[in-house]
């Protein structure tokens, strides 16, 4: 790999970077400035300023590590001193639901900016969708039994049309092992076959056995753009937003489960490489995996371990319960835990990606 290329990986993982951490920061920003709380930084990156300037209470700055952001407002950090003067606007002195709004709003900027994204990409470039060529047909198989052959086209399942894979795969799926009256093409013809499904395994998105119907079809490679108005796009981008959460949310609770091995986990060296590769492909695939890391990094930060936003909204929760917050001591230890918690993940990330990098290496930190 030359020069030319580690600087193309390098300044895409910038832009992506740049661009999720922007908008998550902005989120809390706009909020805070909503509700009349006073914001003392605005800061692109940790650690020692890079270049800023100060505009009204707040120093807008970019700071040398470019892996994270903050938003620093008054009345934030517990033994900050606050002159009576400045109690209203400070952070501390907010109701617990005006507090909780603040924290919500960066992760909720980066769902939007995934939907807004999806959208724009689905209103001008339409969405591709797998057709329903079959490439293939597994040996012993119904889809065998009845006579289906490699290159011949579903259009029909018991009278309905289909012209996708997903809706051909959901047919299947929802008629369980009922018989299904499938009408294909096969060059210049048309047949009827009947087939019976039987239940079968395939592979999940996360690599799992999943028992599920099946005829013993596999879908080719060949697709369709699918023009569509910008309310479906809307439409559409919200269910990708959402299948995205759920994929997300997923593997979070298998790797608990120790389900899923620690070693499909990722960190920056990965994106930046994933990154690369994306730009490679051209600016909508980029800006494409901006949208979906967008959504990986709000279910991320809504964990609730402490340090991240999901922990502060946890402790806002205790304190509405309660009626009371909770007090100081046990917050900074929690958060101690949190931090050793999140340094635990970096190094098993860092190692992983370092281990990706070796040739003929792979990550083995399954637990």
């Amino acid at each position: 790999m030359d020069i030319a290329y580690y600087a193309r990986m390098m300044s895409s993982f910038i832009v992506v970077l740049g661009v999720l951490i922007f908008v998550h920061e902005l989120g809390h920003f706009l909020v805070a400035k909503w509700m009349h709380v006073t914001v003392l930084r605005f800061s692109l990156g940790f650690g020692p300023k890079l270049w800023g300037f100060t505009r009204g209470d707040t120093e807008y700055r970019i700071s040398w590590i470019p892996l994270g952001g903050y938003v620093k407002m008054l009345g934030e950090d517990s033994e900050e001193d606050v002159t009576p003067e400045q109690m209203e606007r400070s952070f501390s002195s907010q109701r617990v639901g005006k507090r909780m709004a603040i924290v919500m709003a960066g992760p909720l900027s980066n769902f939007v900016l995934a939907i807004v994204i999806f959208t724009l990409l689905f209103a001008f470039s339409g969405i591709r969708e797998i057709t329903t060529d079959i490439a293939s047909v597994t040996q012993g198989s119904p889809a065998e039994k009845a006579g289906l052959k490699a290159g011949d086209k579903v259009i029909a399942i018991d009278g309905k049309p289909i012209s996708t894979w997903y809706e051909l795969s959901e047919t299947v799926e929802a008629r369980g092992e009922h018989p299904l009256l499938i009408r294909i093409q096969r060059g210049t013809e048309t047949l009827d076959v009947a087939i019976t499904p039987y239940m079968g395994e395939k592979e999940s998105e996360l690599k799992e056995k999943i028992k599920t119907p099946l005829i013993g079809v596999v879908a080719s490679s060949n697709y369709f753009i699918k023009k569509i108005n910008p309310l479906e796009a809307g439409y559409y981008s919200l269910l990708q937003t959402w299948h995205l959460t759920k994929f997300s949310i997923t593997v979070v609770i298998k790797l608990i489960q120790r389900a899923l091995p620690f070693n499909v986990l990722g960190g920056p060296i990965l994106i930046a490489q994933m990154a690369g590769q994306q730009a490679e492909k051209g600016l909508l695939e980029l800006i494409n995996f901006i949208a979906l890391i967008s959504v990986n990094l709000a279910v991320l930060n809504l964990l609730p371990i402490p340090i991240l936003d999901g922990g502060h909204i946890m402790f806002f929760l205790v304190e509405a319960v309660l009626g009371r917050p909770l007090g100081v001591k046990k917050i900074e230890m929690a958060q101690k835990v949190g931090m050793l918690l999140l340094l635990v993940l970096m190094a098993f990330v860092f190692y992983n990606d370092i281990m990706r990098l070796l040739p003929g290496q792979k990550p083995q930190l399954s637990p």
